[in-house]
């Protein structure tokens, strides 16, 4: 089968985009996975489908597979390559969209100086919703909030757990450079008390408007930038009593910028959204 796609990429995160508003391609989780391989496939961090709107509140819905084939529930620099896409095809006129993902309905907007700024819902704490199994531990309090020890690479390390409609561990570290992100990345991934596995965030705290950040992607290892993982980052340093409401995130891809007004407000990212290029791959049959 001969498909059409678009490669694009929010900060150096990359990813293939399909179209499916006139029909579904009805793909199997070995097939996105050999989408995503950069040897064999396209090459992509995510791949990111186009549907139509399934409900009259909502344009379009917004679907997510991993490199690993599974689908998630979000994908914030992902949302920003979404809304670019449909603007540049020709499937809405809008600036201001409104989409529903497996995490819930977000609604990115594209901006005057050609950024695209995405309200990404209210962070989630219920430890249940994130999910995260916190029995027998103790929090460590920390300014209004805590964070929670979890074993990792013979370590005990201190992650401050939220949800952005995925979940995200965020821990502090000194320097993103020489932070153990490919030692204990996968281990906080597959920890046992995530039973959805996890997105581990690696947060230095330059000032209260700037921080670094490096993320280790559940399904997909670690990538240039995590649009939900900065702003899971920057939601945790604000809870934690270390940044203020705009910061500034540095990913190894670029700069994102997350706002957060606190409590059950929305969190507002913008950052860029650039298409590389497109085109057709005949696509093997895969189980």
């Amino acid at each position: 089968m001969r498909i059409r796609f678009t490669k694009m990429q929010g900060a150096g995160n990359d990813f293939v985009v399909l179209d499916e508003t006139r029909g579904r391609l009805g793909l199997s989780t070995a097939q996105y996975r050999w989408l995503a391989d950069r040897h064999f496939g396209v090459g992509a961090d995510q791949i990111l489908t186009v549907r139509p709107a399934p409900t009259p509140d909502t344009d379009f819905e917004y679907v997510i597979h991993n490199a690993d084939g599974a689908e998630v529930e979000q994908c914030g620099n992902g949302a920003r390559c979404f809304a670019r896409f449909v603007h540049d095809q020709g499937l809405t006129a809008k600036d201001r969209i409104r989409v529903q993902t497996l995490g819930g309905v977000i609604e990115p907007r594209l901006t005057p100086d050609g950024r695209v700024t995405v309200d990404m819902g209210a962070p989630i704490f219920e430890l249940d919703r994130i999910p995260f199994d916190g029995s027998g531990l103790t929090p460590v309090i920390t300014g209004a909030w805590q964070t929670w020890p979890v074993p990792a690479g013979g370590a005990t390390v201190l992650v401050a757990v939220v949800s952005m409609g995925n979940p995200h561990a965020v821990q502090l570290v000194a320097d993103v450079e020489t932070a153990p992100v490919q030692v204990q990345g996968s281990l906080i991934e597959h920890h046992p008390r995530f039973p959805r596995r996890v997105n581990a965030g690696f947060l230095q705290v330059l000032d209260r408007k700037h921080v670094k950040l490096r993320v280790w992607e559940r399904g997909a290892g670690e990538t240039l930038a995590c649009g939900t993982g900065a702003c899971a980052a920057v939601v945790a340093g604000i809870r934690l009593g270390l940044l203020d409401a705009r910061v500034d995130v540095q990913t190894r891809g670029g700069v994102l910028t997350i706002e957060w007004g606190g409590d059950t407000k929305p969190v507002f990212m913008t950052g860029p959204a650039t298409t590389v290029f497109q085109g057709e791959i005949d696509l093997p049959e895969l189980n």
